[in-house]
């Protein structure tokens, strides 16, 4: 027994200090396979006693499961860019529907592992999700070994990666039980800053892992073999370190109620401009380097290959903290117009520089494309439960504040869900774009349209009628 798993204080009657707080209540009950009764993040007795210590090596462990599943997220997007040098030759219609599938299936995934944590328990459910990476981690390695595996098996394994993008939404609805409010913002951060950085790293160690003792040629097996390890680490440290708590209760009917809220619907638009964004340019992103600067898809260092491509999610992820943080202050509804602003002048920028076949100039633009989405994603998320708090219709009617709470951590769950459906239709209209046109152009015409949309949906319900329903400081 380690010595946070002690207990903290008296049983007794709570007494309420502030907004949520409480102090005294019953001591921590540990039971067996890491079951954790009487939590409550919100008693200052219990949270700085033992409590902080416990959240804090749960959210370390989350966080590596979680960056695991990013990984094998996003896998795909780097090893297709490698197929043709290992004997493939799919039409490139085939490889976007290989690029897009494991976002397709993660977001879908999203929805059902809401609610995986409170049926099976935080801390097994994080043992079994890491274990599920081991399918698309060995399958791809089984899939790329053989140039003659057919399409149909290379989309379903491909597919399979999605199990790591629903790991996110398990992962944060895990850690949201286990943080205060007036810290879980932070926690959820790390979390998701966490995660997001798995998508860089695959796309930075996957090139040097293919291309490292391989004599000039690729070993993709390896692009799956080498997550392996760390996978079996993942999964044994969460069964050894984490905990299952007994207060994390599922909310099906908060969900469904959340699903009645037009301002979920909202959110949610405004979620694939920005997240979307993030997670669909992150796996297109080594494709397009490949296409408009073939002499610059794989860089030679001694005998390993190293692509630039992993820079995309690298700064978007580093800037989505940063975007919350600056909504705290200014407000998140303003951030986001200024996201999506940036945004639209960016991929604007972008088109018309395309002519100067300047890879330099079209990496330096498409840096602060991912930026603008991460720092979109933080301003974005930052809004959704301080509108739920403030201004959905139960909010009007005089809900309780714990009402609205339960209404905003389920509006939080189905928004990230649905706003990574942009991992999807983003490589889905470059790939239609490319086959009516021939050029990748009418669908950044499409993005920029897009956002200017979103904009002007974000400025007209949560600028423009601020004075009206004090959503000001969104």
């Amino acid at each position: 027994m380690t010595a946070d798993r002690t207990a903290n204080a008296e049983p007794g009657l709570s007494t309420h200090l502030e907004a949520g707080t409480t102090v005294g209540g019953p001591a921590l009950e540990y039971r067996p396979g890491r079951g954790v009764a009487n939590w409550d993040a919100e008693n200052r007795d219990q949270w700085e006693t033992v409590g902080r210590s416990i959240a804090r090596r749960n959210l370390n462990w989350s966080i590596f499961a979680e960056f695991l599943g990013f990984v094998v997220w996003q896998l795909w997007s780097i090893v297709v860019v490698q197929l043709p040098a290992a004997g493939f030759t799919f039409s490139t219609s085939e490889i976007f529907w290989l690029i897009s599938m494991p976002s397709l299936v993660g977001a879908t995934l999203r929805i059902p592992y809401t609610f995986m944590v409170p049926r099976f328990g935080g801390r097994n459910w994080t043992v079994v999700s890491a274990l599920l990476l081991l399918i698309p981690s060995i399958g791809l390695a089984l899939c790329v070994s053989d140039p003659d595996t057919p399409f149909g098996v290379m989309l379903l394994v491909a597919g399979l990666a999605g199990f790591g993008g629903g790991n996110f939404a398990s992962s944060m609805a895990n850690i949201t039980f286990f943080y205060p409010a007036r810290e879980k913002g932070w926690a959820l951060g790390l979390n998701a800053a966490g995660g997001n950085l798995g998508a860089a790293v695959a796309q930075l160690a996957v090139p040097v892992a293919i291309t490292v003792l391989a004599a000039g040629t690729v070993n993709l097996p390896a692009a799956g073999l080498i997550w392996v390890p760390l996978i079996l680490i993942a999964a044994f440290g969460a069964y050894k370190y984490m905990d299952n708590l007994s207060s994390a209760k599922g909310d099906v009917a908060g969900s469904l109620a959340a699903l009645k809220e037009p301002h979920l619907w909202i959110m949610a638009l405004l979620y694939i401009g920005t997240f979307g964004s993030f997670i669909g340019f992150a796996g297109v992103f080594p494709k397009l380097i490949k296409d408009y600067f073939p002499e610059f898809s794989s860089i030679g260092v001694g005998t390993v290959a190293l692509s630039l491509a992993f820079l995309g999610p690298l700064v978007g992820s580093l800037a989505r903290p940063y975007g919350g943080r600056t909504a705290d202050r200014m407000g998140g509804a303003r951030m986001t117009v200024a996201a999506f602003a940036a945004m639209a002048l960016i991929t604007l920028a972008l088109i018309w520089t395309l002519p100067l076949r300047n890879f330099w100039l079209f990496l330096v633009l498409f840096l602060l494309l991912f930026t603008a989405s991460g720092f979109g994603n933080g301003a974005t998320y930052r809004m959704i439960p301080v509108i739920f708090a403030t201004s959905c219709r139960a909010a009007r009617s005089g809900a309780s504040t714990v009402a609205t709470q339960r209404l905003a951590s389920s509006a939080l769950g189905l928004i990230s869900a649905i706003g990574a459906y942009g991992g999807f239709v983003i490589p889905q209209v470059l790939n239609a774009s490319n086959s009516a046109s021939g050029s990748y152009t009418p669908a950044f015409y499409g993005f920029v349209g897009a956002y200017v949309l979103m904009l002007i949906v974000c400025w007209a319900c949560y600028i423009r009628n601020a004075s009206r329903n004090a959503l000001g400081q969104v």
